[in-house]
């Protein structure tokens, strides 16, 4: 299936590794020319050339912390013109709400709530004037289902969904599409400092602390940054102009709704 999106140009947020980079080599697969962010260099670096020599397409890198403002004017001064935003940030670590203080939520509500919806505003007014656009924030199951030890991230991310719900309405008719994408576990590094932390609070090995948690997921397993990827490139499609400020469950039916 030809996307239809081969020449457009893709900012993909945290993308050197994980879900963003899975995001990023779909785009690629697809013809993408990229705006790869991330905080570390080296690994950013060693991506990015991964996916022009893979793909061929035109990779730009900007080595800084999106969720900082003068990360944010970095990147979006490289940016310029993109036709799709995958917004995408660090979750905050986990605890109990007795950990937590207003600093604590702060922290949490500028990297996964205020710097999406800041990239939105700097960068969709563009997408209306040419009549396109994609936005894919990644956030987490646990905006419907939420997780107990990860209250920050609850809250934050519910509060992105919120903002996306009606603004994602007001620009679909400008040919602007906004979703958002819900990750389960996924084999990456936040799944094993997961298992590390459940490991060390119940006196078992991150080895089982994985296979726990996976008897948990009626797939039987965690989820791979190449399937996510996959299903951003799709919300990033020709095909996906009707689906409008949905939030897409990627956790192998381990949030057990029936709606």
């Amino acid at each position: 299936m030809d996307l239809g999106i081969a020449g457009k140009r893709a900012l993909v947020c945290a993308s050197s590794k994980g879900l963003g980079r899975g995001c990023a080599e779909a785009l690629a697969a697809e013809g993408v020319d990229l705006v790869m962010n991330a905080r570390g260099a080296e690994a950013l670096e060693t991506t990015a050339q991964h996916i022009r020599d893979t793909y061929g397409v035109q990779v730009v890198t900007v080595a800084a912390d999106i969720t900082t403002e003068d990360g944010r004017a970095q990147v979006l001064a490289a940016a310029g013109q993109v036709d799709i935003l995958v917004n995408n940030a660090g979750g905050p670590p986990p605890g109990m709400w007795t950990d937590w203080e207003r600093e604590d939520f702060i922290k949490a509500l500028d990297a996964n709530m205020l710097t999406p919806i800041a990239l939105i505003k700097a960068l969709v007014p563009g997408m209306i004037e040419r009549g396109w656009g994609r936005v894919v924030n990644i956030t987490s199951q646990s905006v419907k289902s939420p997780i107990p030890v990860l209250g920050l991230s609850n809250s934050a991310r519910a509060g992105l969904t919120g903002y996306v719900a009606g603004t994602s309405r007001q620009v679909a008719g400008k040919g602007v599409v906004i979703n958002n994408l819900l990750p389960g576990i996924h084999d990456t590094d936040r799944a094993d400092a997961l298992d590390a932390g459940a490991a060390q609070a119940g006196g078992i090995t991150p080895e089982q602390a994985r296979t726990n948690r996976q008897a948990t997921i009626p797939a039987g397993r965690y989820g791979t940054a190449q399937e996510f990827g996959a299903a951003c490139a799709f919300l990033c499609s020709q095909y996906a102009g009707f689906i409008i400020g949905q939030n897409l469950l990627l956790d192998g039916g381990a949030v057990n709704t029936t709606l």
